[in-house]
């Protein structure tokens, strides 16, 4: 083994590590004694991709392909790395560029729809994940990925059913060690209903617990994040809810339930969403404990602001805002007084005209008990969104035009989920909010004079 092939593979075990930093350093020294290592390009472009050096790592890419034409997963990397950068078409410009050769892949197939999909192309997408499955029906990232078209178009009966191919059930299953609710009824079951992604999914879709003691559920839980404990305690349909945090017994339960999966089982459409709202109800101590925060005059109205979501949500760049100063139009609409809900990464610019909220949040109970008691709620795309639609108070929801999620469905300023209480407000361009704002703030001028006096 030569000095640059033995840095290579200590590199290949840094990668495996996670440590990136030290793959780097071993990569570059084995390109100082091996310049045109085609692997070793590849490899220290995915290593400078994951450290946040994506210029950099497309330059060590496209070497690597010009050194080794016939190695796919390059291409797959580079192309993915790019539609992550909101960089659909030249991501389509390197999976054209595969050699006729290569024989066709399922996963380059599913890559390309990816691309396609970010660049509004959604039936190029469709055909793209549909050919990939048809050459393996079990390649479940395309299925995946067709499943978010499915759901954002509204075809829901096969949209659910491909949601199934998600890939991260499996360490809830090994968790709890319990079977999964299957097809048949949930008649005399006692059901536990599992975490599931984020703060956000668990309010939307912990609506079935509702559903679930309805169809005859002998007894409904909910396992969920400690954030979410104390303002479960109003859920609609649910007999006991525990922290993630504390043990319980597995034998008191029969069947466990994944939140995204409860739409398939009662086979949700677009015109079947069970959403009587509210499902969730604020907790009239805290209510009344952080009533003194929301002081304002009577002519005012009252909305809070969420600017920001959680920084590791994979689309979060588009989601959230620049910061508070994006907001500043609306700042300016006479008549209203501003709370900023805003909690983690971005809460520290409530500043001036802006009453913050923050210090007084402890949990998603605080937050409700918050949200009771204003009078609007403009957010972007956040579990923040889903508390106030879930708690029946109007929101406004900003949404990014790139990669929208798929439960906004499209083209439409309302949502089934929310029915009569939530307005979406959409980005017509990429990263363009000064627009969306600029609506927003026409609709506030619209709607400030008409509260009651």
């Amino acid at each position: 083994m030569t000095p640059a092939e033995s840095l290579f593979h200590a590199a290949r075990a840094h990668l495996d590590a996670g440590d990136h930093a030290a793959a780097r350093d071993a990569l570059r020294a084995a390109l100082a004694l091996d310049p045109d290592a085609a692997a070793v390009h590849a490899n220290l472009a995915f290593a400078l991709a994951a450290g946040g050096d994506v210029d950099a790592a497309e330059t060590h890419y496209r070497r690597a392909i010009a050194l080794a034409p016939h190695a796919l997963q390059t291409y797959l990397n580079l192309g993915a790395m790019l539609t992550a950068r909101h960089r659909a078409d030249a991501a389509l410009a390197v999976y054209d560029a595969v050699p006729a050769f290569l024989p066709v892949s399922p996963a380059l197939l599913s890559n390309r729809g990816m691309a396609l999909a970010a660049a509004g192309r959604e039936d190029d997408a469709e055909a793209c994940y549909r050919r990939a499955l048809a050459l393996d029906p079990d390649y479940r990232k395309a299925a995946f990925n067709l499943a978010y078209v499915l759901l954002r178009q509204g075809r829901w009966d096969e949209g659910w059913m491909r949601l199934e191919a998600r890939d991260w059930l499996a360490p809830m299953q090994d968790y709890l060690r319990l079977p999964r609710l299957d097809g048949g009824p949930p008649a005399g079951r006692r059901i536990l209903v599992g975490v599931e992604a984020g703060h956000g999914d668990m309010i939307q879709f912990c609506r079935y617990c509702d559903q679930l003691k309805a169809a005859g559920a002998a007894r409904v839980g909910v396992l969920c994040h400690p954030g979410l404990v104390a303002l479960f305690g109003s859920l609609r349909g649910a007999d006991e809810i525990i922290p993630l945090d504390r043990s319980f017994e597995r034998a008191d339960w029969d069947v466990w339930a994944a939140p995204l999966s409860l739409p398939l089982h009662f086979r949700t459409t677009v015109d079947t969403v069970p959403a009587a709202l509210p499902y969730l109800a604020p907790d009239r101590a805290r209510s009344a404990r952080l009533a003194p925060l929301l002081a304002a005059a009577p002519d005012e109205m009252k909305i809070g602001l969420v600017w920001k979501g959680n920084p590791r949500f994979e689309n979060d760049a588009a989601r959230s805002l620049p910061g508070l100063a994006t907001l500043a139009p609306l700042l300016r609409v006479r008549g209203v007084r501003w709370f900023s809900l805003q909690k983690g990464p971005g809460e520290d610019e409530a500043k001036e005209g802006v009453v913050d909220l923050a210090p007084a949040i402890e949990d998603f109970a605080d937050t409700a008990a918050l949200i009771a008691g204003l009078d609007l709620v403009i957010t972007v795309d956040t579990a923040c969104a889903h508390l106030a639609g879930a708690l029946g108070k109007p929101c406004w929801v900003l949404l990014p035009a790139w990669q929208t999620d798929w439960r906004w469905l499209a083209d439409r300023a309302d949502t089934p989920w929310y029915p009569h209480v939530m307005r979406l407000f959409r980005q017509r361009r990429d990263g363009a909010w000064g627009e969306v704002i600029q609506d927003v703030a026409g609709a506030l001028a619209d709607l400030a004079p008409m509260r009651p006096m």
